[in-house]
This record gives C-alpha cells, structure tokens and sequence, in this order.
C-alpha cells in the first residue's frame, strides 16, 4: 500500500461513515481477548455464530494484520448474513478495499461500483471514488504498451476532481494526473521517434505536433519541439523548421533539446539572427545523431 493510499485509509476510517476504529478493535478485544497482539500470520478464529458487529471487527483487525484475502471473505458474509445491518454499508466498501490490497484491481473496481449505486449519497463516496481511480492508476502500462488503461485512470482520477474538488483526493488525483497526461506523452513519443526512424515523416509530425498541442505542461514538449525541426528539414519546410527552433528556443533556451535544433539549423545554412546562440556548459557536446538523441531521450 502506497503512503498516500494509508494516510486516505486512515482519515476514512477516523471521519464520516465508516466506523471508527477505536470502537471496533475495542468491540473485538472484548470478544476475542488478546487475538489482536497474535503473530501476523495467525488467522483469527471466527465463531459461527458471530453477529453483524463481531464479523466487522474481524475483518477489521484482518486488514491491519495483513490477512487482506481474509478480511474480504469476513466482509463478504456480513453482507450475506446481515444485508440490513448497520454495518452493510461499511462492509461493502471495506470490501472494495480489501481486494485492492490484494492487487484483485478489477474485483475492487467491481465492488466499488456496487457500492456506489448503492450508496451516492455516502459521505464515504469521495474515498470509493478515489480508490476506484487507483484500481485504475495501479495497472497503467509501460509506455511499449497498449495505454488504454492510462486513459481510463485519467478519467477516472478527473471524476474525482470534478465531483470532490475541496477533498485531499482531489489534490492527490491532480497529481495522479499529471502523471498520466506524462506518460501519455511519452507513449506518442515513443510512436514518432518510430515513424521517423522509418522516414514515415507526415506520421511522426503528427505525433510531435499532439504532444507539444495537447500536453503542453509535460517533460516531453522541448524534445517534441526538435524532433519536428528535424521532420521539417527532411521535408524540406525551412519555414516551419525556423519558427519550430524559435518557439522552442524561446521556451526552453537552455535544454539541450534547443542546441541539437540550433546545430541541425546551422548545418542546414538557415541559421537567422533572431535565434539566440545557445550556451554550451564544459563537457557537453553541441551536436549528436539522431539514434544518439533516441538512446539519450528514452533511456
């Protein structure tokens, strides 16, 4: 469990529906004496008799002693056993959770749903919407990889923020976001340096052009930036590869994105005087190939 997933967990428990903690592992000390301070891989003994309240703290006491696969199965029949009991609701959710823990991503999304459809008015939905985004911010794909799991965490990570804007979920999706939109960035970099190494140069511009277009606040826009100054030269547009290495020079004169487009301008006799010279630290190197750039870009 990530750090921010405990702390979210944690305030859920201590605020709004779910039931507090205290109450439950106190409840549960009553009922099954010291089993809280057992060895970790101890499974709790349940009786078959247990009631709605007995099976909770179980499960409770289940999660922070990191039986998660066991503290599903205690929530689970307490929805079975009690479908009306006051702690249903909570079981539902905790449910949910459970199966994150586990890894069980499309169970959780599954049973976060349900309890949605169930309970919209909970003032516990913020949590099972947030943890439903990371279901989906968990299984995001290496950028070699198909990335339609990407994208429905970056929907689901902005339904938080447009449902819950005030809420820390809302502040942590944001980051979430940002990394998304990252490696969303990256993906269509990945497939442009392709194209353009197999002189497939309209495809590789239209690559370049969306990440620079539609992910302008990403680590990838200056290497975007040069490599359409590149795919303009192989066309022929000196037009367009001028203007390209004046934006580029403008946003981000000092990357080395901007000499690799000053070096490959100059080599071409296009150099003009309103492109600023850029600076050269000791030790770098003013000009690399393009399998050179690809190499440094990805790795």
């Amino acid at each position: 469990m990530t750090s921010s997933t405990q702390r979210h967990f944690e305030a859920s428990v201590t605020n709004g529906g779910f039931i507090l903690r205290a109450a439950a592992v106190s409840g549960f000390l009553l009922l099954s004496g010291c089993s809280m301070f057992s060895h970790k891989h101890e499974k709790p003994a349940i009786p078959k008799t247990a009631d709605a309240e007995t099976l909770y703290n179980y499960g409770i006491d289940a999660l922070h002693t990191g039986h998660y696969e066991l503290a599903g199965g205690e929530f689970e029949l307490l929805q079975q056993n009690y479908p009306y009991s006051g702690f249903t609701g909570n079981a539902e959710l905790m449910e949910g959770y459970a199966y994150y823990l586990q890894g069980e991503y499309a169970l959780s999304v599954q049973q976060l749903e349900r309890y949605l459809q169930l309970h919209p008015t909970s003032p516990d939905a913020a949590y099972a919407f947030y943890l439903r985004a990371l279901c989906y911010y968990e299984q995001i794909a290496n950028v070699e990889r198909d990335q339609q799991g990407t994208v429905e965490a970056l929907d689901a990570l902005e339904e938080v923020i447009t449902r819950f804007p005030q809420t820390s979920y809302a502040r942590d999706a944001q980051l979430k976001i940002d990394l998304c939109r990252d490696h969303l960035a990256g993906k269509e970099m990945l497939v442009g340096r392709w194209y353009q190494q197999q002189r497939n140069y309209e495809a590789a511009m239209t690559r370049y052009q969306r990440v620079v277009q539609d992910y302008q606040t990403t680590n990838h826009v200056a290497e975007a930036l040069e490599r359409l100054v590149e795919v303009y030269l192989a066309l022929g547009l000196k037009d367009q590869a001028h203007q390209t290495a004046a934006v580029l020079g403008y946003n981000y004169p000092d990357s080395q994105w901007y000499r690799y487009a000053y070096n490959d301008l100059r080599e071409n006799k296009l150099l003009k005087s309103d492109l600023k010279k850029p600076v050269v630290h000791p030790g770098q190197r003013d000009h690399r190939g393009f399998f050179s750039r690809m190499w440094h870009s990805v790795f």
